[in-house]
This record gives structure tokens, C-alpha cells and sequence, in this order.
């Protein structure tokens, strides 16, 4: 049978079976590593007319400055077209737009090609986005807005307000001893396999072992709440200063030292600098994001004319991190669960196949979402 694995573990796909495809931005300018280049763009957008705004717009089949659209659920501003009213810079908001890359967005439907509104309306503070990885580790989390460019977006919930798993209907009660959403979460970030089927072991202790080591990888993906820091007191500082703007970056291995330019950063372990989300260094890419000179004239060239002190304090909370996350290994590095929940037990309990309504997204009636220009929008 397509999907089934030698031990018939179910695939995540059936497990949490509403996904959306990746929100796609068509145009890189609104989106950043500073809300204040952003909005310096949008100024610089506004205060250009005609062809010149045109320009610098960067026009797609999706979206031009005569395009009109709505407003992206759960954020106000303006409806009318850019080409006449533009109307104030919405305030920036936080996305991941890589892995373990946290950056800005003008959250304007005009600016995005497919910006995904089923993501938007159920976007707060107790939503989860999972995002399939093309490599390991497979599964990203985040609190954030999804912007990557990955594979598909499965949100934890369906509704605002943490309301109606997005898991197979029936599941949490046939598994029995486990406990909500979001430790079933955590087994599936700490047990998932490259081809996207999570073992369901039947052993309670097992499981409980998975759940506690998944729900630290889950704080460290989401990083809310208290900062994570190294074991034995050792952290990563600024050992030499960074220059105005540093442009390259080298890690020696036996100093377990950053350099940016003739900055330096230090203890970065190996595992840190080693990390990656599927072929790419992490750090690496983190770093060519703030560093790679985008074309002159564009609104992408604008942004900080030197190193903001923000950056230095995100890079060395990512160094902290990513040594954390390797300490980690997944469970699919661990011999397979001796007794399983299989796909077939599943099936013949009723949770499989999940109900089509299960796969589309649930409707959600309490926001007010203005139309295109002014109009009311109908949900």
C-alpha cells in the first residue's frame, strides 16, 4: 500500500490532516531581519509615483499596484490599491522566514502573491505551525507566522484560540494513557521519520521518555519564555567586537571561535556551527541573509547601514540553541518501539481515514475581515 512503511507506522499526513501549502511572498522586499527597514520601504514605496512606484513595487502575475484584495485576517490597514491609497505601513510582524530564522513582515495582502489567509485567521498566541523540513531535522515548530519557503504547514489548531485539534478525529482517546495536543506534538517532533510516518509505541514509559524529550525540542524551536543557556555556565559572548557591518564569517573549530570579520564570538561548540536544516549551516545561512548585497536601487537595498546590536544578541541566542537542539538525538536514531500503534489498528478502530471535512479548514466566523477597497468581506 503507497504510504506504508515496513512497520506500518501512520503517516503525519493522516495524524494531523489539515495542511496548507507554504505562503509564497513573490517579491523578497517585505520581509527583513529589522522591522525599521521595512519601514523605511514602505516610505520609500509611498513617496515614489507612477512608473517609479511601479518599479519598485516589483510587480508579479499575482500582484501589481492596481491589484485589490482584502485585508489579511487578524491585521487591519488599508484595502485600497497601492497605486492611489496606499494608506500608513502596517506594523511589522514577527515570522520565521527560514529555519531557525526569525525575521519581519509588512503583514499587507497587497505585497504578498499567495499569502495563505486559512494560516492568518487561525494565527495567535496558542497556535502551533508545524512545517515539513525537506531534511532532517523533518519537522520544524514555531509560535510565529510560517514564511518559508518549505514544505507543507500543518497548524496544531484549527480554530483561534487554541479550539479544535488538528489531529485525526478520535485519535488522543484510542491512544489512552497520553495526555493532550500538544504532547502528542512533542512525540511527533522528537519520533518522526525522514519519510514522514511517526511510530505510536504502546509502552506508556516510552512514550512519556519521547513526550519530555520533544517538549524541550519544542520550547527550543519556539523560544518563548525564559532564555535557554548552555549547561556548566558556559555561553557564547562578544570576545572581540563586531565591525560597523561584517561581510564574512569563519568558525574555527579548535579555538571554538566566531569570527565575523575581525569580530570574534566565543564559546560556539561544534555542534552550533555544524548544525543543519537539510544541506545548509544554519548559522551559516542566518548570517548570508543579513550579509548578501541585494541589487542597488531596489527597495531591498535599503537597510542598516551598520551591525544593529539586536542582530548580535539574536545570533548569540541561536548559537545557544542550536547546541541544545544537538545534545537532542530523535528518537528515529533509536531502535523501533517494540509494540506499535499501527496504521491498520487505527483503521480498524474508525480513526482512519480521516472524515474529508477533517483535511479542509474549519470555518471561523469571528473575524471581521475587510473586502477589497472597503467592501465587507463574506467568510
Amino acid at each position: 500500500m503507497p504510504g506504508v512503511t515496513h512497520d506500518d507506522a501512520p503517516r503525519l499526513a493522516d495524524l494531523m490532516p489539515w495542511s496548507v501549502a507554504p505562503p509564497r511572498l513573490g517579491r523578497a522586499w517585505p520581509a527583513a531581519p529589522d522591522p525599521a527597514s521595512l519601514k523605511a520601504r514602505w516610505a520609500a514605496l509611498t513617496k515614489a509615483e507612477g512608473p517609479d512606484r511601479e518599479a519598485l513595487f516589483q510587480p508579479t502575475r499575482a500582484r501589481t499596484p492596481h491589484t485589490a484584495v482584502g485585508q489579511l485576517p487578524g491585521h487591519g490597514g488599508a484595502t485600497g490599491r497601492l497605486r492611489h491609497a496606499p494608506g500608513p505601513c502596517p506594523e511589522p510582524v514577527r515570522i520565521l522566514a527560514a529555519p531557525f530564522d526569525e525575521q519581519w513582515l509588512i503583514p499587507d495582502h497587497r505585497l504578498i502573491d499567495t499569502a495563505r489567509p486559512e494560516l492568518w485567521r487561525v494565527a495567535d498566541e496558542h497556535q502551533v505551525f508545524v512545517v515539513e523540513a525537506p531534511g532532517p531535522p523533518f519537522l520544524l515548530a514555531t509560535s510565529l507566522f510560517p514564511a518559508l519557503r518549505a514544505g507543507r504547514v500543518r497548524p496544531l489548531y484549527r480554530r483561534p484560540g487554541g479550539g479544535e485539534p488538528n489531529l485525526a478525529p478520535g485519535l488522543l482517546a484510542h491512544l489512552g494513557h497520553r495526555a493532550g495536543p500538544l504532547d502528542f506534538l512533542a512525540w511527533t517532533l522528537a519520533a518522526v521519520r525522514a519519510d514522514l510516518t511517526v511510530p505510536l509505541p504502546r509502552d506508556p514509559e516510552l512514550w512519556s521518555r519521547g513526550v519530555e524529550r520533544g517538549h524541550r525540542m519544542l520550547w527550543l524551536l519556539r523560544r518563548d519564555g525564559e532564555r535557554p543557556k548552555l549547561p556548566g555556565g558556559r555561553r557564547p559572548y562578544v570576545r572581540a567586537p563586531l565591525p560597523a557591518f561584517p561581510l564574512t564569517l569563519r568558525y574555527d573549530r579548535e579555538e571554538e571561535t566566531l569570527h565575523l570579520d575581525e569580530g570574534r564570538i566565543a564559546p560556539v561548540p561544534p555542534e552550533a556551527w555544524d548544525f543543519a536544516a537539510g544541506d545548509t549551516r544554519v548559522l551559516q545561512q542566518w548570517f548570508a541573509r543579513r550579509t548578501e548585497p541585494a541589487e542597488p536601487g531596489t527597495l531591498a537595498a535599503i537597510r542598516p547601514a551598520v551591525w544593529p546590536q539586536t542582530w548580535t544578541s539574536e545570533l548569540l541566542e541561536l548559537i545557544t540553541v542550536l547546541a541544545l537542539l544537538a545534545e537532542l538525538a530523535p528518537l528515529r536514531e533509536e531502535p523501533a518501539p517494540a509494540e506499535t500503534v499501527t496504521a491498520a489498528d487505527l483503521r480498524a478502530a474508525g480513526v482512519l481515514p480521516v472524515p474529508e471535512r477533517a483535511r479542509r479548514p474549519a470555518s471561523v466566523l469571528g473575524h471581521g475581515e475587510e473586502g477589497p477597497e472597503g467592501q465587507l468581506a463574506l467568510l
